[in-house]
């Protein structure tokens, strides 16, 4: 249990840190630890199908944890699929040793992939000048919503003579 309980300090002074920063690096410290410690958590409640579901859910935990605001959707799911997958690997190559440390290397590297190639989705966005606006179509002629309701307002006076 001590053991446990040292991890358990260890990655929450680490995540901690984390939640603070907001890039990739943060992302992929993130999807590692939450995926080791949803390992170690789904190991000891359900053995090895436990493990990878553990490890999924910890790594997309901590990859949305450590990512910026805009790509946490990309984090979590990069962080989730790599920690499960290297869960997965690791028990067939080394055992339950093997299992955390492939979450933790898949986790990190999914979570910061996703968190990369969600921030390059967005300034690919940007530079093509697809700037998405609630109300207005994509193509750039249309700048307004169709409400053209000045000729209603300003009516002219008619000034008849008598």
């Amino acid at each position: 249990m001590k053991k446990y309980s040292s991890i358990l300090l260890l990655s929450f002074s680490l995540l901690s840190g984390v939640a603070m920063a907001g890039g990739t690096t943060e992302a992929g410290i993130g999807g590692a630890l939450g995926g080791v410690l949803g390992s170690v958590v789904g190991n000891s409640i359900g053995g090895s199908t436990g493990g990878a579901i553990g490890a999924g859910l910890g790594g997309a935990a901590g990859g949305a944890l450590g990512a910026d605001k805009r790509q946490r959707g990309e984090a979590a799911i990069g962080g989730a699929l790599g920690a499960a997958g290297g869960n997965v690997v690791g028990r067939s190559v080394g055992g339950t040793t093997g299992s955390y440390i492939g979450a933790a290397a898949g986790g990190g590297a999914g979570g910061a992939l996703g968190n990369y190639l969600g921030k390059e989705a967005d300034r690919d966005d940007y530079h093509e000048g697809r700037r998405y606006r609630r109300g207005y179509d994509d193509d750039r002629r249309h700048w307004d919503r169709g409400h053209h309701y000045g000729h209603r307002k300003h009516k002219h006076k008619r000034h008849w003579r008598d």
